[in-house]
């Protein structure tokens, strides 16, 4: 037990030894953020615990010269006067405010072989950080609506809305930035309006048309594309989606019938047990011993499938409405399959296995219209006509 105890108790040592190693690695290697985040971590769990010495040593390390580092970096950034590097200089003051706030929870963090506790040099950013962020916003506001006042397509329009999202992200209510990603969002739309074409001889269900054509219960993820089934007079469409069904074919009304003849040895009562001579056979106690009687029984099994089939087949169009030119085409099928199985017999029902007779209480039952035929094989058409509307991209 003692053996297991020392055994165990090593190879804590070896592994806590390894995180400490390659917590120092990091820091010799320049990177410091790593190893903060190391040695924060173990401490976290038991700052006072004798094994976590070294990564009080080691956090003050690290947090030194990254601070170091960090200021250095942001004072060449400041001496080279491009405002292209005003969002590295908001960054590198907010990482550096982040830090001090993450080891501030731990402190006092102390030092048992030097007997104090360990210095941060703590430093006050807040006033670095706003004029940072205010130079930043007024930065990427001026390339944001410079970019949208020049515009020549929807993808301009989208980069523009792209940079007042991000302003708006570090800067909520910054000048009128939320109107200017509205109108930015607005011309960066592609519209398209969706035709449904039969050029079949059947009706197309009016719940399948409005349900083929309700894109809000696709979930598509498409920030750029707007889909309209009753297009509005106040919108200039990009595109054009058709939805074209070219045939239908619905089966004829099919029953066919399968007879199985079963047999199975049942019981059927008991005997008394005889001997070779005739003689009733006893047990220990005097009393007669019964047997199983069995008898051969049999039973004719008749088995009927309701069969009847639709097949929709169609095609999915992509029109440039400015140049007329066709861009893409999808096909577009799907079958429904109804089948309804029930069955009855003659003889004894006993020779049937217990799957047969489930199907005993069933019987007949109506066909479904065409309609519903159709209607049925749409949800399927539903999950390929979210599929291809998914993976459809205009730009």
């Amino acid at each position: 037990m003692k053996k297991a105890l020392l055994y165990s108790t090593a190879i804590l040592f070896l592994l806590a030894c390894g995180g400490v190693k390659k917590t120092q690695e990091a820091i010799n290697t320049g990177n410091y953020q790593q190893a903060m985040n190391r040695a924060m971590r173990s401490l976290a769990d038991n700052k006072g615990k004798k094994g976590n010495q070294p990564y009080i040593l080691i956090l003050e390390e690290a947090f030194a010269k990254n601070m170091e580092r960090e200021l250095q970096n942001i004072a060449f950034l400041e001496k080279d006067g491009n405002p292209a590097n005003l969002e590295a200089i908001y960054k590198g003051y907010s990482r550096l405010r982040e830090i001090q706030n993450r080891i501030t929870p731990l402190l006092p963090l102390y030092i048992r072989d030097e007997n104090r506790n360990a210095r941060f040099d703590f430093k006050n950013f807040d006033e670095d950080i706003i004029d940072s962020k205010d130079r930043l916003s007024e930065y990427l506001y001026d390339n944001a609506l410079s970019l949208f006042e020049s515009a020549s397509n929807k993808m301009d329009y989208r980069k523009a809305y792209e940079d007042f999202r991000y302003l708006d992200e570090i800067n909520p209510g910054f000048a009128d930035t939320k109107d200017q990603m509205e109108l930015a969002y607005q011309r960066g739309l592609d519209y398209v309006k969706v035709k449904m074409i039969n050029d079949t001889q059947m009706v197309i269900p009016t719940r399948l048309e409005e349900e083929l054509l309700n894109f809000n219960t696709y979930g598509l993820d498409d920030l750029w594309t707007q889909y309209h089934n009753n297009p509005l007079e106040n919108i200039k469409y990009d595109y054009e989606m058709q939805v074209a069904f070219r045939e239908i074919n619905i089966s004829p009304e099919q029953v066919n019938e399968k007879q199985l003849v079963k047999e199975k040895q049942v019981v059927d009562g008991y005997r008394y047990l005889e001997d070779e001579n005739g003689n009733l056979v006893k047990d220990s106690l005097g009393n007669e011993i019964k047997v199983d009687n069995y008898k051969t029984v049999t039973c004719n099994y008749y088995q009927f499938t309701q069969q009847k089939l639709a097949q929709v087949t169609g095609l999915v169009s992509f029109v440039d409405l400015q140049s007329q030119q066709q861009l893409n085409s999808y096909p577009l099928s799907s079958e429904f399959l109804f089948q309804h199985v029930y069955a009855n017999y003659s003889g004894d029902r006993r020779a049937l296995d217990n799957d047969l007779v489930a199907l005993l209480n069933l019987g007949a039952v109506p066909f479904p219209s065409n309609e519903q035929m159709v209607y049925d094989a749409g949800e399927d058409l539903k999950a390929r006509l979210k599929e291809i509307v998914g993976r459809h991209r205009f730009n």
